[in-house]
């Protein structure tokens, strides 16, 4: 099970996360979240981690020149669109993607993944109004879908005591966490990240 943990903004929290397995480390570059983290800050945190670790960067309906800025500054491998980003503009930055989707109701995942063919994978997250996501609430995960093409990334209210059940339900190709693994928000639990990569790889 592949494991990102996300909303990192301290040089210790994302040591901590590498060390417990983590595939990706995510940075949210969405001034408005309280996770929200600057490009010199982030840059000076991946300069100081191991390779073999996937970097991603959060954008929620960025001016592309503030991607281009972010991308000037901070080597990210991936990048993440939380927005209503179409496809062009996702596509433009020449790195690889992955979409949020937002689960809500009656919305079907498989249908509305068709408008972004590019993308390397959906990330399926609670649907709040307004919120673009890290809310801590959970959708119906009898809803996730049972395709393994696209890959499909779970996310929205995980925590160490019930990513093992929803894994079990969804059978995703990778889980998302950040505010589950908090302590505060933007700082993370050393605790909290073990205790939910064991529980996810369990």
């Amino acid at each position: 099970m592949r494991i990102k943990i996300c909303g990192l903004t301290q040089l210790e929290d994302a040591q901590i996360a590498v060390k417990a397995g983590a595939d990706a480390l995510g940075f949210v570059f969405y001034p408005p979240s309280p996770r929200a983290i600057t490009p010199e800050q982030a840059a000076k945190i991946i300069q100081q981690l191991p390779p073999f670790v996937m970097m991603v960067g959060l954008f929620v309906d960025p001016k592309p020149e503030w991607v281009t800025e972010v991308l000037k500054q901070v080597p990210l491998d991936l990048l993440q669109f939380h927005g209503d980003e179409p496809e062009a503009f996702c596509q433009s930055f020449g790195r690889p993607y992955i979409k949020a989707l937002r689960m809500k109701p009656d919305f079907d995942p498989e249908q509305a993944a068709a408008g972004w063919p590019s993308a390397r994978g959906f990330l399926l997250d609670a649907y709040t109004p307004g919120i673009p996501g890290g809310t801590g609430e959970v959708f119906d995960w009898q809803r996730f879908p049972a395709s393994e093409s696209p890959s499909w990334i779970l996310a929205g209210g995980l925590t160490p005591t019930n990513v093992a059940q929803a894994i079990r339900i969804t059978q995703p190709y990778a889980v998302d966490v950040s505010g589950g693994v908090e302590s505060s928000r933007g700082i993370k639990c050393p605790t909290k990240i073990h205790a939910f990569i064991k529980a996810a790889r369990s």
